[in-house]
This record gives structure tokens, sequence and C-alpha cells, in this order.
């Protein structure tokens, strides 16, 4: 599948049909709604990408906010059903990562979880390291933490 991945702003219509996809695939895995406290923003997060296809298609996305201790956390990462296994998931991680290093960003972190086996198996391929979490992940029984350095 041949993709781009650029910049564009959070509140453009297809973030916000991706991110309620996301919050809708989310919802059905665990059984509840979003429950998660922290929600990036528009005036919280330095970049947000959408990955479209050769057509124009917003096929997904991903976030980066950056946090007071000088690490970035990578957000919202969601790629539409159709488009899975294509490469846009890691498009869209690889462009991340290349942001934060440009911020001065030393390590990416991120949570995942126990519901989405899918994604745990994605960061582990992508060479991130399970961590104990942090902020309101740490000690959270769904969730599955990461980081990866990348100096």
């Amino acid at each position: 599948m041949t993709f781009s991945v650029s910049p564009e702003p959070w509140d453009s219509a297809d973030g916000d049909r991706l991110r309620n996809d996301m919050e809708k695939e989310l919802a059905a895995r665990y059984g509840i709604p979003d429950q998660e406290t922290d929600k990036p923003t528009a005036e919280n997060v330095d970049v947000f990408l959408i990955a479209r296809d050769a057509a124009g298609g917003a096929t997904g996305c991903g976030a980066l906010r950056l946090l007071p201790d000088g690490t970035g956390e990578i957000k919202r990462m969601y790629v539409s059903p159709d488009a899975r296994g294509t490469g846009v998931a890691t498009g869209i991680l690889r462009a991340l990562e290349e942001h934060a290093r440009r911020r001065g960003v030393e390590t990416v972190q991120l949570s995942t979880g126990v519901e989405q086996p899918d994604a745990i198996r994605f960061y582990d391929r992508e060479g991130y390291r399970r961590t104990d979490g942090y902020g309101p992940y740490k000690g959270h029984p769904l969730a599955v933490c990461f980081d990866r350095r990348l100096t």
C-alpha cells in the first residue's frame, strides 16, 4: 500500500473520525466507554499525524505529547481495520519518533492495554521495551506500557 504521513490539525474532520473510530473499537474490546483520565487535546500534543492512502483517504493517526520530564508520549495510535498489516502503523510510529528526535526527546513511552494483543505484538516487534508504567498508567491493571530510547 502506498501512503503518506504528515502533520494535520488535531480537530480536522478526518482526525476526529479516526479518534472516534478508535474510541468505539476500544469500548467494544473492553466493554466500557473510554476511561482515559488525561486525554490528549489540541493544546497538549506537539504534533498530530494522519496517514493517507494514494487516493487521499485517511487510514491512520498518531500524536506525540511532550511530558515535563523530557520524555515524549505517543498517543492516539490508530489504523483503520482495512489498512492494518500494510505498514501504515509503522510509518506513523517512525514519523512520531523522528519528530520527537527533532524536539530533543531521547525516550518515548506509551500505554496500550491487555485487550489489545495486536498492539502489544506491534510494539514488541518495533523494538519497544515493556515497562512498569508511568503517570496514571503505573500499576494500572489494564495497562501495558512500553518505552524506547531514540538515541
